[in-house]
């Protein structure tokens, strides 16, 4: 299997219906997973989320349109699946920098390029890893808001202000907005009751389980990055639609994912 050339072809797909309703379960499918998976794997791959990137695909032909064709904006915004004039206006003026009604006067566009990924790259990588069950955990945990890009340096940060505060920590999680393709919180977590922290319930499930000899935090991203990058496009396992964990202990991590 070539996760690149699968890659390939779901951009180029995008690319040709970017006027229709693009259906992620249908995109899923030419990698063989689930749209979650799909989601997790196009992000981590690309450094786009899949909603994103076919918006500004979107936006990028759009400005096109109205400076060539001349068209009305609600047609465009019809055309490039907006409910409404006022929302296609919104998001062109925010990618452009210019409102539509402004483009036969001004020439300033933008184009974000259709991503072609490299199909000659080889994953050679080997992680060992382990399935394990778990039975439903109850944790109590502290959060602060992130995102995919600030995650690196907002998570060290946030961890090591809290263990000062609270004690050693036994657990850190990630969570998703509702798109599942941005990281929205990241979260210490306790066994023990604290007070006004949030009651988190895990449930039970299967998880894969990759053991870092160490708690350092470079260690770990690199642990995900290539969890992401090469070891889930490489496998045949479904994810499920649980946050990711990070179990401390014994002066190790083990990075744990939920799965099908």
């Amino acid at each position: 299997m070539n996760i690149y050339k699968q890659l390939n072809q779901i951009t180029n797909y995008i690319d040709e219906h970017l006027e229709d309703k693009i259906d992620d379960t249908f995109l899923a499918h030419f990698l063989g997973v689930n749209t979650y998976t799909m989601k997790r794997i196009f992000v981590m791959i690309a450094g786009i989320s899949l909603s994103e990137y076919i918006r500004k695909r979107r936006l990028s032909n759009a400005g096109y349109d109205l400076y060539h064709q001349k068209q009305k904006i609600i047609d465009i915004a019809f055309k490039y699946q907006y409910e409404n004039a006022t929302s296609f206006s919104r998001a062109f003026e925010k990618f452009h920098g210019i409102k539509p009604s402004l483009v036969n006067k001004q020439t300033k566009l933008k184009n974000y390029p259709k991503i072609i990924f490299n199909e000659d790259i080889i994953i050679t990588t080997e992680l060992d890893y382990e399935i394990i069950e778990l039975k439903e955990i109850h944790l109590y945990g502290i959060s602060i808001k992130t995102n995919n890009n600030q995650i690196k340096r907002d998570a060290p940060a946030f961890f090591e202000q809290t263990e000062k505060k609270y004690g050693k920590i036994e657990y850190g999680m990630i969570t998703y907005d509702q798109s599942r393709e941005e990281t929205q919180k990241y979260y210490c977590l306790y066994n023990r009751v604290i007070d006004r922290f949030e009651h988190i319930t895990i449930p039970s499930s299967k998880w894969l389980k990759f053991k870092i000899g160490s708690q350092n935090p470079k260690e770990i991203q690199e642990i995900s990055q290539k969890f992401y990058r090469e070891f889930l496009p490489s496998c045949k396992y479904n994810l499920k639609e649980l946050p990711e964990l990070e179990h401390y202990h014994d002066d190790v991590t083990d990075f744990l994912v939920a799965i099908d």
